[in-house]
């Protein structure tokens, strides 16, 4: 008798407990009751989220007390939210009847309301929204990359105020570039693709990406010591997709100009039956010829990741993305005059300047990487992440250059033409391990803080192949683009092996971040970084060096959704720090950047409106230059001071939607930069390829009702101002231009693009007009050799099936 009793009270203690652990439990239904499998849970703010079952149903346990919002979403349904409140003894049972949208609303031009995007924390380690971010943060969804059909980053980023492509390099690889900094440094999932100083590039398909991120302004706390000459400008985060933990796919096809096609697939799963394991594949294939002759391009993409949750409080994501192109590298056209001049030949597209079947650049591109997120608490988490990346590029191209005989002035039609080869092996990889709090409170002030450690390490060979002068030509009458023969070739020695070059840096961090919410008006920032850095080069041999980095800020909320913030921060540069002056004695030692910031951050209409004003006023200090003999291309082995430069300015943007069917995106930059107390540069002259004004616009209307629902419409207009070509110097500087020479302008352009879509149940197609009013502009590194011309009018079209 007693043992049956027993047995009773276990069977009901066991129940209560089960009962008391089972906090909230619900289901999800579309609009004809039939169960949504795999819907996505979340309950707001926390780390909280599920999946629901087969029978729609979903269940949360071990929850804290306090009132929470529960999401519900599901690919082509409209979202849906719940509050309910947790107490000791609570259990709640909610239902989510969800209804099909063809607009996807609830993803924004910025990702998702109310949410931290995606590996925003990557770059700036903390668990913020970028309207908390004392930095100026940026952020581009996957949804403006599909409804623009933007191919690239610079066709991205084009609706960020200010950012512009500093130059293609042949159209081989972008280089961008913001408030007066030239390569900005281009990440991808945290980690760098190209090490090279100058131009931190890379090269990026599209249809792996789920956002764009970039902070703008010196970002040195969370990304160290500068290593480029773009660092102290911001930096670009390109943020590949993974798996949602829903069972879902979509294949398109797109055709367009110039023979393009480009099919792509994105199919993604739930591994098991618990539904703690997903994976997502996608990737792409695209060959494409030019508006010029003999210039084509052609690549494969792929990008497979997998995430594990194995409990509610640990996730660990395993990302793996690779690329494979083959590109013709082109010069557009050349200026028939010197660099004080304007003259840009207007070259006929069926002339190219290279010769066929030689000129070719191949691109391999390798990132991995595994992330593991783990909660303690409710409050505290760590986080650490590990990426690699491998970039291999061989460069064989054609380049031009004036023919001078003495005593005579240069004829700028005609040009000689070398063929060179090149090679580069670039290695990069990332280390970050965080410890994170939030909302921990001592007394009335709330902190959010991070205390973090990275590593990083680029290692790259560069390779010269060797070159070979093949003849004059006048670029005015018709070009021979015959390539020598292969025993010509390989008479001049180019292709021959020859001992690469290395450079490689290691550096490490250790930095500390704190939000101090003293009420519901104020918050102070703080942080502080130590950085170490070892450079091991050719010439030098091996150098370590370091640097603290402070940051500071302020951030006032008068009322709800609006941020007033200021913030000074420093970035400190260690190239060259331990070169020689001219005195033979003194070292140059750093150079540091020095950045105020102030402006204001608001959300409208719910969070799915942003308006963000910010005023910049940044200044390098201790700029070098290298010191040559005179009459000639050699250096003396000392350098010299070149000076600050001064960099102020205005960025303001509107993104999201001013009603529920209809998106904006504007945005405008004006920057004043210039050199001063500078015996190497023209005081008050402006650096290259700076424009001083800069404006972007994008409007998106969605028919969501009558007989044409699910009809849109697009139409982008983006201005790039005028910009000098290169410094206006007044000592020789080591590259072809005699100094007192002011540079002639880059002309400003004005492009126009349309868009238009239409969706009905799992199918879209959309149509994209680039360009349609045929604007000339040009891109360039002037000093490199490269002009580089902006697509004339072309048009594409694509078809998307999704299931």
């Amino acid at each position: 008798m007693f043992k049956k009793i027993n047995f009773s009270l276990l069977l009901l203690l066991i129940c209560a407990t089960y009962a008391s652990a089972q906090r909230v439990r619900g289901s999800v239904y579309d609009e004809n009751g039939e169960p949504l499998v795999s819907a996505t849970i979340v309950i707001e703010g926390t780390n909280y989220s599920t999946l629901t079952n087969d029978n729609g149903e979903f269940r949360f346990k071990n929850l804290p007390n306090g009132t929470f919002k529960i999401s519900a979403s599901f690919i082509g349904y409209d979202s849906k939210k719940q509050e309910v409140t947790i107490t000791d003894d609570s259990r709640q049972t909610i239902r989510f009847d969800l209804k099909v949208s063809n607009t996807l609303n609830e993803v924004e031009v910025f990702g998702e309301r109310h949410k931290q995007p995606e590996k925003l924390e990557l770059i700036t380690r903390m668990p913020l929204r970028p309207s908390e971010q004392i930095q100026t943060i940026s952020v581009i969804s996957e949804k403006v990359i599909a409804e623009q059909g933007a191919l690239t980053l610079t066709d991205a980023l084009r609706n960020v105020p200010g950012v512009t492509l500093f130059g293609s390099y042949g159209g081989v690889k972008e280089s961008m570039s913001t408030r007066g900094f030239r390569g900005i440094p281009v990440l991808k999932n945290g980690v760098r693709m190209d090490s090279q100083f100058q131009t931190a590039s890379g090269v990026v398909d599209m249809q792996g990406v789920e956002s764009l991120q970039m902070i703008k302004g010196s970002a040195a706390v969370t990304q160290g010591v500068i290593t480029d000459l773009g660092n102290a400008g911001g930096v670009i985060n390109v943020v590949t997709k993974t798996p949602k933990f829903v069972n879902t796919g979509e294949a398109t096809l797109r055709v367009g100009s110039w023979g393009e096609v480009r099919p792509t697939f994105d199919v993604q799963t739930i591994l098991d039956k618990n539904r703690t394991v997903a994976f997502r594949l996608n990737g792409a294939y695209e060959r494409a010829d030019n508006y010029r002759k003999y210039v084509s391009s052609s690549r494969a993409y792929i990008n497979p990741s997998l995430e594990w949750r194995p409990d509610d409080k640990t996730t660990v994501n395993l990302e793996l993305d690779y690329l494979n192109e083959d590109a013709t590298p082109v010069t557009s056209t050349v200026n028939l005059a010197d660099i004080g001049t304007e003259a840009l030949y207007e070259m006929p597209f069926d002339k190219f300047l290279g010769f066929k079947g030689i000129d070719n650049v191949n691109t391999k591109m390798l990132t991995y990487s595994a992330r593991l997120n783990r909660m303690i608490t409710d409050k505290l988490s760590i986080r650490a992440a590990y990426f690699n990346s491998s970039y291999n590029f061989d460069n064989t191209s054609t380049g031009l250059s004036t023919v001078s005989e003495k005593g005579k002035p240069i004829d700028y039609d005609i040009r000689q033409r070398t063929i060179s080869r090149s090679q580069r092996d670039d290695k990069n990889t990332t280390f970050q391990l965080d410890f994170i709090g939030r909302d921990v409170y001592t007394g009335s002030i709330k902190h959010t803080f991070q205390l973090g450690f990275d590593y990083r390490m680029a290692n790259a060979f560069t390779t010269s192949l060797g070159s070979m002068v093949v003849d004059t030509i006048n670029v005015l009458n018709p070009v021979n683009n015959t390539p020598p023969s292969a025993d010509k070739i390989k008479k001049s020695g180019l292709g021959k092996e020859a001992a690469p070059v290395r450079s490689k840096y290691s550096t490490y961090g250790l930095m500390a971040q704190e939000v101090m919410t003293i009420n519901d008006y104020l918050k102070l920032i703080l942080g502080v970084r130590y950085s170490s850095i070892s450079n091991l080069s050719a010439t030098a041999g091996n150098e370590t060096r370091d640097a603290w980095n402070p940051m500071v800020g302020v951030m006032v909320t008068p009322i709800k959704n609006v941020n007033v913030f200021a913030s000074y921060t420093t970035s400190t540069s260690l190239r060259g720090a331990a070169s020689i002056l001219t005195d033979s004695i003194t070292e140059a030692g750093p150079s540091v950047t020095k950045q105020f910031e102030a402006g204001f951050k608001s959300d409208w209409l719910g969070d799915r409106l942003r308006f963000n004003f910010t005023y910049f006023d940044i200044i390098t200090e201790n700029l070098t230059n290298n010191e040559y003999i005179p009459g000639t291309t050699n250096t003396t082995g000392y350098v010299y001071k070149a000076g600050d430069l001064k960099r102020r300015g205005v960025e303001v943007e509107l993104n999201g939607r001013i009603l529920n069917n209809l998106q904006v995106m504007l945005g405008y930059a004006y920057l004043d930069a210039k050199y001063e107390n500078s015996p190497s540069y023209v005081n008050g002259s402006a650096p290259m390829n700076a424009p001083k004004h800069t404006a972007n616009g994008w409007i998106h209307y969605t028919l969501d009702r009558s007989t044409l629902k699910g009809l849109s419409i697009g139409l982008g207009t983006y201005y790039v101002g005028k910009r000098p070509v290169n410094e206006f110097s007044t000592a020789y500087d080591g590259h072809i231009y005699a100094p007192g020479i002011k540079p002639f302008d880059m002309p400003a352009y004005t492009t126009v693009n349309v868009q238009l879509g239409y969706t009905t149940g799992p199918f879209t197609a959309r149509v994209f007009m680039n360009n349609i009013f045929d604007e000339l502009g040009y891109n360039s590194y002037f000093r490199g050799g490269y002009i580089n011309q902006i697509d004339p009018r072309n048009f594409a079209a694509m078809v998307a099936y999704r299931f």
